[in-house]
């Protein structure tokens, strides 16, 4: 059974940086593609960044600036995020691309606040 686990999330100040990771387990299969998305409360979930099983990288334009991806999808898939806001407050959750199948993770927090 396939396990997507987001970790590293955590209560930060404005100004702070914070890395998550995100592990793919339980599977054979080729990893396709892990991206991460985040939720604000009361917002639409929100596309940040996806890596490529060939290492190709894309952004959510408006978070390149502050926010990189990085890793292995067959092993760990970071987020880097530099110079958060508050506005950055939400569930930051992966997806990862398994063949033709989807698979969330359950999300870590990310709070920034004084």
């Amino acid at each position: 059974q396939v396990q997507v686990t987001e970790s590293g999330g955590g209560l930060v100040q404005p100004g702070g940086s914070l890395r998550l990771s995100c592990v793919v387990s339980g599977t054979s299969a080729d990893i396709t593609a892990v991206r991460w998305y985040r939720q604000a409360p009361g917002k639409e979930r929100e596309f940040i960044a996806v890596l490529t099983a060939s290492g190709r990288v894309t952004y959510e334009e408006s978070l390149k600036t502050r926010f990189t991806i990085s890793g292995d999808v067959a092993k760990t898939v970071s987020l880097q995020m530099n110079n958060l806001e508050p506005e950055d407050t939400g569930v930051y959750s992966c997806r990862a691309q398994v063949g033709v199948n989807y698979y969330w993770g359950q999300g870590t927090q990310v709070t920034v606040s004084s």
